[in-house]
């Protein structure tokens, strides 16, 4: 990679500024290379949150105090402003991205040291994105708008946001005017406090959904190196791929996403699970369930971790009997004590149908129905139902063959296996649903080679389609304008970094083989689902970690 002219220029630019004085703090050198990685990605996330100010979602009700701020027109009502902020947003992101690659590569050895590390790049990274507008979705204000729903004394799983007057001033994406909430109840009941609680303003309400969702970042904090030492993974990597990358930081922390809680929930019943404290763990994976249903995939195989051993399937029946009976009266006494009944439940299973369906599943439902409707006269959209119910079965199917094996493999990475299936088979998916997941494999094994690279480069289309598509302009502003501009800055920045960058470049290569690493077994080859030579008992705990 060094021997091209644009990787020797970077070279020698990297070198000269980091000769210079003014410019040395920033540009990595022997003495602290760590340290000069972490303000870099500090630098980032500054630029992120200067540019959010002008292309970032905003609710212009009366009631806002910055829709109309004058000190905010500058930015955000003319078009030079909204596309200097877009390329400050864009670049960020992207700088984000290779100070979070950087980092990796400075580690070197994943020990009890770097989780400190990972702790201060946390705090570093993530606390200008505290100051961020909502960016990447708004998402947030359907949250709202739900929970008002729920406070004017409306089922939120029957009535639409758009039974409220304003509501499309307020924020809320016009996806869901008439569809479902897909989130649990004890989430709207959450969003009915933080309606009542915010006064209706948005910017108030803003900042109390992104602590419910640092709180989730917290939990994870807390958690993941837990889980991670018991399991013999590192825990220091496993923070750096789940809460560093800039996917996770920017959709826990500025989009204010309730899959951080719903994570940080979950992984902390599977920790409590460990300790075999039942009770605990099984309230914490119910609470996941009640932020957002799809936390039930995993339920069945965490409540196993409390068992010496998953051999008998007598053992396995009581503890699913045990979390079946405890689920069903919080969940259904929950939501009839909210009042929406079971809502919460059919609408889980049709979450997302009021969006494209885009993903493979989603295209193929709908391919099908078309091609059906050219064939005989049925309607396109009940047919890709179908197909789509079709998919639910057969995830079904394999989750059922997981938990019903003989010989059953950890249950934290099997849950992950089973909810890779469930998300494959979906026909919507969204990119922060790929954060469900990366959690469970990580606190049991490090992996390296091509599945990283599909990793990292999944994250990072992932973060620059969001970044050049969900911004948020004027009417009057040409947003096809402002999203080339964006388009451009991305692509040149990301061929930089995936061909030429002389230190990014090879965390891009395909090269080296897919390789797991576990501390008992050390690196082994990364192949399909096998058999375990016995089934995955308490004995299997690689190290117990005091709470």
């Amino acid at each position: 990679m060094r021997d091209n002219p644009i990787s020797r220029a970077a070279l020698r630019v990297r070198e000269a500024l980091g000769s210079f004085r003014g410019t040395a703090w920033l540009i990595g050198g022997a003495e602290g290379e760590i340290s000069h990685t972490i303000r870099q990605g500090c630098l980032a996330a500054i630029m992120i949150m200067v540019g959010s100010w002008g292309v970032g979602w905003l609710a212009e009700t009366p009631g806002s105090v910055l829709a109309w701020h004058p000190g905010l027109l500058p930015v955000r009502a003319t078009t030079a402003g909204a596309i200097l902020c877009t390329v400050a947003l864009v670049v960020g992101a992207l700088l984000l991205l290779r100070s979070w690659m950087r980092l990796a590569q400075r580690i070197g050895n994943w020990d009890g040291a770097s989780v400190r590390t990972m702790y201060r790049a946390l705090i570093a990274w993530g606390t200008p994105l505290l100051l961020t507008f909502p960016i990447f979705s708004r998402d947030v204000f359907s949250y709202l708008a739900q929970g008002r729903v729920l406070h004017a004394g409306l089922n939120p799983y029957e009535h639409g946001v758009s039974e409220l007057p304003g509501w499309f001033a307020a924020g809320a994406d016009g996806l869901w005017a008439e569809s479902p909430s897909p989130y649990g109840p004890l989430f709207l009941m959450m969003a009915r406090g933080v309606w009542f609680a915010s006064f209706g303003v948005p910017e108030i309400s803003i900042v109390l959904f992104r602590l419910l969702a640092v709180a989730g970042v917290v939990l994870m904090c807390l958690v993941i190196p837990r889980l991670a030492t018991a399991f013999g993974s590192a825990p220091g990597w496993a923070l750096w791929l789940c809460l560093l990358n800039p996917l996770s930081l920017i959709v826990f922390i500025p989009a204010a996403h309730n899959d951080g809680l719903m994570i940080g929930l979950m992984l902390a019943g599977a920790w409590y699970a460990v300790q075999r404290r039942r009770v605990v763990a099984l309230l914490l994976l119910i609470a996941a369930i009640a932020i957002k249903p799809i936390a039930l995939v995993v339920l069945p195989f965490m409540v196993l971790l409390s068992l010496k051993s998953t051999a008998s399937y007598a053992s396995r029946m009581r503890e699913w009997v045990l979390a079946g009976v405890v689920a069903v009266v919080l969940l259904v006494g929950g939501g009839y004590a909210l009042g929406v009944g079971l809502g919460w439940f059919t609408a889980a299973l049709s979450a997302g149908s009021a969006t494209f369906q885009a993903a493979p599943m989603g295209l193929l439902g709908l391919g099908i129905g078309h091609l059906a409707a050219l064939l005989m006269p049925v309607s396109p959209t009940a047919i890709a139902e179908v197909v789509y119910a079709c998919a639910r079965a057969a995830s079904a199917v394999v989750l059922a063959v997981l938990l019903l094996r003989p010989r059953l493999g950890n249950p934290v990475l099997w849950s992950a296996y089973g909810l890779t299936v469930v998300v494959l088979v979906s026909p919507v998916i969204q990119p922060w649903y790929v954060l469900w997941i990366l959690p469970l494999y990580a606190v049991v094994h490090v992996y390296r080679g091509r599945v990283l690279v599909l990793v990292t480069l999944l994250i990072t289309i992932m973060v620059l389609m969001s970044m050049v598509t969900h911004i948020s302009v004027a009417q009057w502003i040409s947003s096809v304008v402002v999203q080339g501009v964006a388009f451009a800055v991305a692509a040149v920045y990301l061929i930089y970094i995936v061909f030429f960058d002389p230190n990014t470049a090879k965390m891009f290569s395909l090269r080296q083989e897919s390789q797991r690493w576990n501390a008992p077994r050390g690196w082994t080859s990364l192949r399909r689902l096998e058999q375990p030579s016995s089934s995955w008992s308490a004995d299997d705990v690689y190290q117990r970690v005091a709470r």
